[in-house]
């Protein structure tokens, strides 16, 4: 089993992908240790030589701030901290999504300006290694002070409280501490804050949400190249020419990825009785690019996020300063993530029209595409459902960044709500899969109606495995199979 150092170099989308894909262990490099030890050391130190208030250390929290708290009652407080924030509602989080927040957190951790203990970086490192996660709550983030109660809920167990998933079970976290020897962590001054404070609950949302997108775009514009087959269309609107006199970056990628999938098509190539396409086939590089490009900005903005340090207040060692400020705001986050789901609707909204347009009985194909319509309905539903899905990703795609409520007597008086966002943005992700798995499961019916006329050598391999799981539709049946499959199939493509 492999393992990745963690390092103040950081993460990129490709590691993490790499180390859940792989199911590697994480392990402290000697750099970040050093740096761990140099941070709590100089806490410990600064406690010891001055009096003064720091918040968050020796003080409450929140409109609290100026409460003082006693140095014998400074680990009573990070206690009490994590069990008063626990206070999550609604749906668990997805394991694969508490797994990333493990992950995010002991990287932001490892910087050395959060002043916790290496005994409690190196539990989260155990739990991660040995699949212990935490049950964590879907609601009651505000996207500042970070993520509160998810990360309460996160870090409970480090205490020995809340429920972990382990094995396939729900359990308490002190039987799974008998289980695996551990005794509970016994937080120091500013621990508490240090693992509540920050933004790994939006931030394991947008990451899963970007490498998902990645993924989803590259099926899309595959998929989209199926349809356009199927369709009879065009390909002059993917001419190099029509690009290079807008050369925004994406059209062009996605331009350039369809000339490289419909090369050597003989149906792409054969003379067309229509002289135009629809805006749902001509202009795929024009929206599946705008999508690319609002991808790569989101990603740009979590891959940022990833390696921060985002918990309040921050140790500063070589300055000799502990600065309370508000690395902990998600605004960078919410805007991005809203900016992403809107981005991802229009992928699914261009498809579900895509599929419409096959099954309307135009350029030689059955309606519904099926050979005897009226006695069987063939494709007509599969349709209803994607619009259903693209109208309920519409809704979703409200954003969450425009509102703000105050909390905290008014000491928190602006908050992202990059939670909200990142939840909705998770689902918007899982219904544009069910989308294109729409598309295609029609795509592929409407080019079995184009034979014996070839694809290119891309498709064709390509709808030859697809039929391996999704067979072709000669008259009714389970149509709900059918869409299961074919969205089980583009997953692991």
């Amino acid at each position: 089993m492999s393992t990745h150092k963690i390092s103040p170099e950081g993460l990129d989308f490709e590691t993490i992908n790499t180390i859940l894909a792989e199911d590697m262990k994480l392990a402290l490099a000697e750099d970040a240790k050093a740096a761990i030890k140099k941070g709590r050391s100089y806490l410990d130190n600064k406690l010891q030589e001055h009096a003064e208030a720091i918040y968050g250390i020796n003080t409450g929290f929140g409109a609290l701030y100026n409460r003082s708290i006693q140095g014998k009652d400074l680990g009573l407080l990070q206690k009490n901290l994590m069990l008063s924030h626990a206070c999550g509602t609604g749906d668990t989080v997805p394991a694969e999504i508490v797994k990333l927040m493990l992950l995010l957190k002991i990287q932001g951790l490892s910087y050395g300006n959060s002043g916790v203990q290496l005994l409690t970086i190196e539990r989260l490192i155990a739990m991660f290694n040995e699949n212990v996660l935490p049950v964590v709550y879907q609601q009651g983030s505000l996207g500042a002070s970070g993520d509160l109660a998810p990360l309460a809920h996160l870090c409970l167990p480090l205490i020995g409280e809340g429920e972990v998933l382990f094995e396939e079970n729900i359990m308490s976290s002190s039987v799974l501490m008998k289980k695996k020897g551990w005794k509970p962590v016994e937080l120091q001054s500013k621990e508490g804050l240090a693992l509540l404070n920050g933004t790994q609950f939006m931030t394991a949302y947008g990451t899963h949400a970007i490498l998902k997108s990645f993924h989803l775009a590259s099926v899309a514009d595959l998929v989209s190249a199926i349809s356009l087959e199927g369709f009879d269309g065009r390909p002059e609107p993917f001419d190099k020419l029509v690009q290079k006199i807008r050369p925004h970056k994406g059209q062009g990628e996605v331009a350039e990825n369809i000339r490289a999938i419909l090369k050597g098509s003989q149906l792409i190539r054969r003379k067309k009785d229509h002289v135009q396409d629809p805006y749902s086939f001509r202009c795929i590089p024009q929206v599946h690019g705008a999508t690319r490009d609002a991808i790569n900005y989101a990603a740009m903005v979590l891959l940022t996020e990833i390696n921060s340090v985002t918990d309040n207040p921050t140790l500063f060692p070589d300055e000799d300063k502990i600065i309370s400020a508000g690395n902990f705001h998600g605004q960078p986050l919410a805007l991005a993530m809203d900016f992403l789901s809107i981005a991802l609707a229009e992928l699914g909204s261009i498809s579900e029209r895509r599929t419409y347009q096959l099954i309307s009985g135009q350029r030689g194909l059955p309606p519904f595409l099926v050979a005897n319509p009226g006695l069987n309905s063939g494709f007509m539903i599969p349709q209803y459902t994607a619009a259903s899905i693209l109208s309920q990703n519409k809704q979703l795609c409200t954003p969450a960044s425009v509102d703000s409520i105050v909390s905290s007597n008014g000491q928190e008086d602006h908050v992202s709500m990059g939670a909200n966002a990142a939840t909705k943005l998770f689902r918007v992700c899982d219904n544009l899969q069910t989308i294109l798995a729409i598309e295609m499961f029609t795509a592929a019916q409407a080019l079995d109606f184009r034979r014996p006329a070839r694809s290119s050598l891309v498709i064709e391999k390509f709808v030859a495995s697809y039929r391996k799981h999704v067979p072709f539709v000669e008259e009714d049946v389970l149509m709900q199979e059918c869409i299961m499959n074919s969205r089980n199939f583009i997953e692991t493509v």
